[in-house]
C-alpha cells in the first residue's frame, strides 16, 4: 500500500521535486518506508530521480497496464471500470472474466492484461496476444434486457474502439463488417462477445465483450497466415502510443456504450457504424460453408446487418453469424 500512496504522492506534484521528509510527513511513513517505496516503484519500471537536498520526482512511467496507470487516466465512470482487474498474464481475459462472472463479480467489471497465452477471436479462431504489445480487455456486463436487444453489442463495441483510437491517437479507423476496426486496409482489433443465459428462463446472466487492439507489435508479431492482413498503431502512425492512455479511452468508451445500450439510445453508433463501414458501395466475397458468393454491399440495417445486392439482382441482409466477409482482392479490397 506504501507504493502506491507514493506514486499517487509523486504523480500530484506534477514532476517537481519531494522531499523524503515532505513524503513521510504528508503519508504518516517513516522514511525507511518511503524509500523502500520508491525502490520498489523503480522494480517495478517507474524512473523516480533522486536528487540530494531535493528528493525525489517522477520522471516517467513504465508502459504497463496496471490499474494505478489506468485509473490515473480514466476519469469518472458510471459502471464499467468501476471494479478494474489487472494482469500481467493470462489465458484468455474472457475466460476469466467469465469466471469472475460465476463468482458473483459486479456488473461493469474490466479485466485488462499485458499479454494473453490463449486469446480467442470469432470461430474459435487465435487472437495472437504477445506479451507488453497490445491491450487485452474484457468488460462484464449484466444488463437486464432480453438477449434481442443484444443482438448490436459487437457492432457497437467496433464503433467504441474507434472512438478510443481516435481520442488517443487523432485518427478515425475504419469498420470492416461486421466489427473489425481497420487502418490502412489492415486489421487493428479484434472483438468478441459471449453471453451466459439461464437454462430454464432463457433470461441473460452475464455478457463478456472481449476487446484486443495491436498497438506495439511490429510484422514479425504476427503470424504468416496473419501478417498480411493485421497492422498496429504503431506500425500504421509511425510513433509510439501510450497502451494505458488507450486502455482508460477503451474503459469510458464502454461505459457509454453501455448506458446507450440500456436506454435504447444506439443511433448516434448506427451512424457512426455506417459512416465508418468501408465495405459500403463495393463489390464484397460472401463467405460461407456452402463457398463464395459474389453481392455489392449497400448498407447497414438497424440490427447492423448488412444488406447486400446478389449478382441476381435480388437484396438479402446477411448476419455475422452467417457468413464472413472480404473484399474481392484481399481482406477490405
Amino acid at each position: 500500500m506504501s507504493r502506491e500512496t507514493v506514486l499517487e504522492a509523486l504523480r500530484r506534484s506534477g514532476g517537481a521535486f519531494l522531499s523524503g521528509e515532505e513524503l513521510s510527513r504528508q503519508l504518516g511513513l517513516s522514511r525507511t518506508a518511503v524509500w523502500k517505496a520508491v525502490d520498489a516503484l523503480r522494480r517495478a519500471g517507474y524512473d523516480i530521480e533522486a536528487r540530494t537536498g531535493l528528493g525525489y520526482r517522477l520522471a516517467a512511467v513504465p508502459d504497463l497496464l496496471t490499474e494505478p496507470e489506468i485509473r490515473s487516466l480514466l476519469g469518472h465512470v458510471d459502471r464499467v471500470g468501476k471494479t478494474l482487474v489487472c494482469l500481467d498474464e493470462v489465458d484468455s481475459t474472457n475466460t476469466y472474466a467469465k469466471s469472475l462472472a460465476a463468482a458473483g463479480a459486479a456488473d461493469g467489471t474490466v479485466v485488462v492484461a499485458n499479454g494473453q497465452t490463449a486469446g480467442r477471436g470469432r470461430m474459435d479462431r487465435v487472437f495472437l496476444s504477445p506479451k507488453g504489445k497490445g491491450i487485452y480487455l474484457t468488460a462484464l456486463l449484466r444488463p437486464d434486457l432480453p438477449p434481442e436487444r443484444l443482438m448490436s453489442v459487437t457492432a457497437m463495441a467496433g464503433v467504441a474502439v474507434c472512438q478510443a483510437v481516435e481520442e488517443v491517437c487523432g485518427v478515425q479507423p475504419g469498420l470492416k463488417w461486421p466489427n473489425d476496426p481497420i487502418l490502412n486496409g489492415k486489421k487493428l482489433s479484434g472483438i468478441l462477445t459471449e453471453l451466459s443465459l439461464e437454462a430454464e428462463s432463457g433470461r441473460l446472466q452475464y455478457l463478456v465483450v472481449g476487446i484486443g487492439v495491436n498497438v506495439s507489435h511490429a510484422p514479425e508479431d504476427f503470424s504468416p497466415q496473419v501478417r498480411p492482413i493485421a497492422t498496429s498503431l504503431v506500425q500504421a502512425l509511425g510513433c509510439p502510443v501510450s497502451r494505458c492512455a488507450l486502455a482508460a479511452a477503451e474503459i469510458r468508451a464502454l461505459d457509454r456504450l453501455y448506458q446507450a445500450l440500456e436506454t435504447g439510445d444506439t443511433a448516434a453508433y448506427l451512424d457512426h457504424y455506417r459512416r465508418c463501414c468501408v465495405n459500403l458501395g463495393k463489390q464484397v466475397q460472401l463467405i460461407s460453408p456452402q463457398g463464395r458468393t459474389q453481392a455489392l454491399a449497400l448498407d447497414v440495417d438497424e440490427q447492423f446487418g448488412l444488406v447486400v445486392r446478389l449478382e441476381d439482382g435480388t437484396e438479402r441482409v446477411v448476419r455475422s453469424g452467417e457468413v464472413s466477409v472480404r473484399g474481392m482482392d484481399g481482406y477490405v479490397d
